[in-house]
């Protein structure tokens, strides 16, 4: 894929080797998210068509499958041999995937899913003015790695080495970046992993108070000062 800096060698060997689960264990809570803001906009009836560009192992739409309306058709893209893999093992009926550049595909679908795709992709605005026209609305998830904590630490670098993170954002360049391409945002809002998810290590465990705590307080002040946080943007 021309978009992708990291070949699929990271994706396959890199990527697996540091995210062995290919971080299947998040995905019903990101398709819990993704039809929260689908009611919110009472877009179910209009939703025949998803697509998940870099679907990874294939489970957010798994779940979306099992959970929303049983006529809709829901297909993946995926440039992973090796997640590929895992996406073939949950398909069925009204589920497909595909190992192809989603680029090049002439398909049109009512809903496209981005979720944690656009910082690992080299030319992100190129890529994202490409998917622009292939779909009525789109759904993205990103996430928010420039804090006031993760630049004081010198952190960043973390996000690159061990998830193949290419580029970072705040909340304004993110939303920045879809109006530059071309997108009309419809909503946002903030997702917290680091709070809701289980946590993975002792430490990760005990700051989970803070960020809890601080963004409980006021949001938009957790996010700019504490990692951990991600956006979901429905926009047109």
């Amino acid at each position: 894929m021309e978009y992708f800096r990291r070949d699929k060698t990271f994706y396959d060997n890199e990527y697996l080797l540091n995210n062995p689960a290919w971080d299947v264990e998040d995905s019903p809570w990101k398709a819990e998210h993704i039809i929260k803001m689908i009611e919110r906009h009472s877009l179910t009836s209009n939703i025949k068509k998803v697509c998940e560009v870099g679907c990874g192992a294939g489970e957010i739409l798994n779940q979306l499958h099992a959970r929303m309306a049983s006529d809709i058709l829901f297909e993946g893209y995926e440039i992973s041999s090796q997640a590929f893999s895992l996406c073939k093992q949950r398909e069925k009926e009204r589920l497909n995937y595909y190992c192809e550049d989603f680029i090049e595909s002439s398909k049109f679908y009512d809903l496209v899913l981005c979720m944690d795709v656009i910082e690992h992709v080299e030319d992100y605005l190129g890529f994202l003015r490409k998917i622009r026209g292939k779909a009525e609305y789109k759904l993205f998830h990103i996430p928010l790695d420039i804090t006031v904590v993760s630049t004081v630490r010198n952190s960043l670098l973390n996000a690159r080495i061990k998830v193949g993170h290419l580029h970072y954002f705040t909340k304004a360049t993110a939303l920045a970046c879809l109006i530059d391409t071309g997108y009309e945002i419809v909503d946002s809002c903030y997702t917290s992993g680091s709070i809701d998810l289980p946590s993975k290590s002792v430490k990760t465990w005990l700051a989970r108070f803070p960020r809890k705590l601080l963004f409980e307080l006021n949001k938009d002040i957790a996010v700019r000062f504490l990692s951990g946080f991600s956006l979901l943007v429905l926009a047109k």
